[in-house]
């Protein structure tokens, strides 16, 4: 009778070490599945969310063009509320600036020519604003301009780098704890100027534009005589067109 092969024993430190990557596994299949079904209430809840901003700003415009028609009817003029957010840009460089409107110019984070950012409208602002006007020209910008320079032309500040803002979880990551989880929760709360505006802001870096379509017209006049620089209202939005 012929002799029966023997089977070899599996070594004890084998058996363990299946027995850990099979639990491995598991953890790491169990992670990834919450994961899953975290990103899809995240999904869920960012949804509705813009749903409701696209809502607010639809009712704004609409009491607004029924406050203008009251006002027509009515042989008046309807005075619009006075803005509270302002995006200034940056038109001239720096040779043989005055100390004072290039430690503004400084303040505003703008250090080179066609930089552009948010800024919050009060009577400190509007006085620094003042002090750098021949190098600057601002105005009032509509959600349009706002929405086509965040998703555009954003970057973010993550550890003093600038970061395209590509993903909603780099803004979380930075503004999550400020109740800002997307990219529509940024937009809703520089729009509103909401009272996390100045992280909002900050969070941003410096916009960087391009040349406009056709040029500077002339940019040591005021934008009142002809030329660039100084406060343009809403006219910004059109100048912005044709930098993005």
């Amino acid at each position: 009778m012929a002799d029966t092969k023997k089977v070899p024993k599996v070594p004890e430190s084998l058996l363990k070490k299946r027995k850990a990557v099979a639990e491995a596994k598991a953890k790491a299949a169990k992670v990834a599945e919450l994961k899953k079904k975290r990103q899809a209430a995240k999904k869920s809840v960012i949804f509705k969310r813009a749903e409701k901003y696209t809502r607010e700003y639809k009712a704004r415009e609409n009491d607004l063009l029924r406050m203008k028609r009251q006002a027509r009817k009515h042989g008046n003029y309807y005075v619009e509320p006075e803005p509270r957010l302002a995006f200034v840009l940056r038109i001239r460089g720096i040779n043989g600036v005055h100390p004072r409107p290039r430690k503004v110019l400084q303040l505003f984070r703008l250090r080179q020519i066609n930089n552009g950012v948010f800024v919050k409208l009060n009577k400190a602002t509007l006085n620094m604003l003042k002090i750098a006007e021949p190098y600057i020209t601002w105005g009032v910008p509509n959600l349009k301009t706002v929405r086509e320079l965040v998703y555009k032309r954003g970057y973010g500040k993550v550890d003093r780098q600038r970061i395209p803002l590509t993903d909603n979880a780099i803004v979380e990551k930075q503004l999550g704890g400020k109740d800002i989880l997307c990219m529509e929760d940024l937009i809703h709360e520089i729009l509103t100027v909401g009272p996390n505006f100045k992280a909002a802001s900050n969070f941003l870096w410096p916009f960087k534009l391009n040349t406009p379509n056709g040029g500077w017209r002339r940019k040591y006049n005021h934008f009142n005589d002809g030329g660039d620089f100084g406060f343009r209202d809403d006219k910004i939005n059109a100048l912005l067109r044709r930098m993005i």
